[in-house]
C-alpha cells in the first residue's frame, strides 16, 4: 500500500516539475510554429531580394526601380538577423525561395521592359507584403519563443513601410534613386535647413554691420562739420 502511495506521489511531483519548467523551455527553444516562422520569413526575404534586383533591371519607371533597391537593402538586413537567430537556436533554414515564389517572379519577368511589368510587380509585392505582415502579427500574438517574437516585432515597421510603398499595386515611393538611411533623413534635412539659416543670419549680420559702420562714420562727420561751423 505504501509503495503505491509513493508511486502516486512521484508521478504528481514529476507532473508539477514538468508544468513548472515548460514555459522556460519554450522561451529558449523554438517550437514547431516558431521554427516554421523563421523558415517562412527567410524564404520570403530571399524572394524579395531577388524581386528587388529584378525590378532594378526590368522596371520601366524610376519609382519601381528605386522601390526595388529599397527592398533589396532592407530584406538583406532583415534576413541577416533571421539567419543569425536561426543559427543561435539551431533552426535549419531553406537555401532558396519556394517554388511558388520562383514561379511568380518568372511570370512577371515575361513582361520585362514594358509598363505591364511595373503593374504586375507592384501588385505581387503588395500581396506578398500583406501576407508577410499577417504572418508577423500572428507570431507576435501567439509565438512561444521570446527571441523570435522580438525579431518579428522589430521587422514589422519595415514590412509595413514596404507595403505602404506598393499598396494597391501602385508605386508610392520616390521617383529618385537617391535614398537616405533610416534615421538620418530628418537630421540631414535639419542640417541643410540649419546651414541655410546660418548663412542667411551671417549674411544679415554682415549687412547690418556695414550699415552700422556707415551710420557711425556719417554721424562723426556731421559732428565735426557742426563743430567747425561753431568755431567760425
Amino acid at each position: 500500500m505504501r509503495s503505491r502511495q509513493w508511486a502516486a506521489a512521484a508521478v504528481t511531483a514529476l507532473a508539477v516539475a514538468t508544468a513548472t519548467t515548460g514555459p522556460a523551455h519554450a522561451e529558449s527553444d523554438p517550437g514547431v510554429t516558431d521554427g516554421a516562422f523563421l523558415k517562412t520569413v527567410h524564404q520570403g526575404n530571399l524572394a524579395e531580394i531577388e524581386a528587388g534586383h529584378d525590378a532594378q533591371k526590368n522596371g520601366t519607371s524610376a519609382c519601381v526601380k528605386n522601390t526595388g533597391a529599397i527592398f533589396v537593402r532592407d530584406h538583406t538586413k532583415l534576413d541577416g538577423d533571421v539567419t543569425a537567430l536561426a543559427g543561435k537556436l539551431k533552426v535549419s533554414l531553406p537555401s532558396a525561395p519556394t517554388a511558388e515564389q520562383k514561379q511568380q517572379l518568372m511570370e512577371i519577368r515575361t513582361k520585362a521592359g514594358t509598363g505591364a511589368y511595373d503593374g504586375a510587380w507592384l501588385s505581387a509585392q503588395a500581396e506578398n507584403h500583406r501576407k508577410t505582415l499577417g504572418l508577423i502579427d500572428q507570431q507576435i500574438a501567439s509565438g512561444r519563443n521570446a527571441q523570435i517574437t522580438a525579431a518579428a516585432k522589430a521587422a514589422r515597421p519595415v514590412v509595413a513601410m514596404h507595403l505602404a510603398l506598393v499598396k494597391g499595386g501602385v508605386c508610392h515611393g520616390q521617383s529618385s534613386t537617391r535614398t537616405v538611411p533610416a534615421g538620418d533623413g530628418g537630421m540631414a534635412a535639419g542640417a541643410e535647413a540649419s546651414g541655410g539659416m546660418t548663412g542667411a543670419v551671417a549674411g544679415g549680420a554682415a549687412v547690418a554691420g556695414t550699415l552700422v559702420a556707415g551710420a557711425t562714420v556719417l554721424f562723426v562727420r556731421r559732428r565735426r562739420t557742426k563743430a567747425a561751423s561753431v568755431r567760425r
